[in-house]
């Protein structure tokens, strides 16, 4: 069985493997998509934390209301941070499938909706650190999403060449 790390790799630097971790449990993909998903709540909740710090800091009322209730504050903004993230990163990687799954059909490649769902579980991850990096620099959100956008999809059209072609029937 593969690891994570070694998912996470083949992920990142060898695209051709991606349309081979087509055949792996849904369990196995889930797994990674989560371990995704915590990372990016990771590095949130540490923007959100220092974001709330510098503002209580320019409020004298606002720092001691925070202090006050940063026992409730900070697990539900990290409830809701992971929540989003889970939500956020399902549908783009559902969007992302569906354009591949017509990658797949222009290709005449034999492959469904589930398979391409799973690759692109995999096929994210380069968007998914970008976006990480990019919220840490004063990127407009629409050329970060274009900037992501590309790459998935570019991931998703070398991984639909990996796929089985076509079987041609005769009559």
């Amino acid at each position: 069985m593969v690891s994570h790390i070694q998912l996470f790799l083949d992920s990142l630097f060898q695209p051709k493997k991606l349309a081979a971790y087509r055949i792996l449990s849904i369990g196995k993909v889930i797994q990674y998509v989560f371990i995704l998903i915590t990372i990016v709540t990771f590095f949130s909740f540490i923007q959100f934390m220092t974001g709330v710090s510098e503002t209580a800091i320019q409020m004298k009322g606002l720092q001691q209301y925070v202090k006050d209730i940063q026992w409730l504050l900070y697990p539900f903004a990290l409830f809701l941070l992971f929540f989003t993230s889970t939500v956020l990163l399902f549908v783009r990687i559902s969007i992302y499938a569906a354009i591949g799954t017509i990658f797949i059909k222009l290709f005449k490649r034999r492959g469904e909706y589930r398979h391409m769902w799973r690759t692109t579980a995999f096929a994210i991850t380069w968007s998914t650190l970008l976006s990480i990096l990019f919220s840490f620099f004063s990127l407009s959100s629409g050329l970060a999403t274009t900037i992501n956008a590309i790459i998935t999809i570019f991931l998703l059209i070398l991984a639909s060449f990996n796929y089985p072609k076509l079987e041609k029937t005769k009559f």
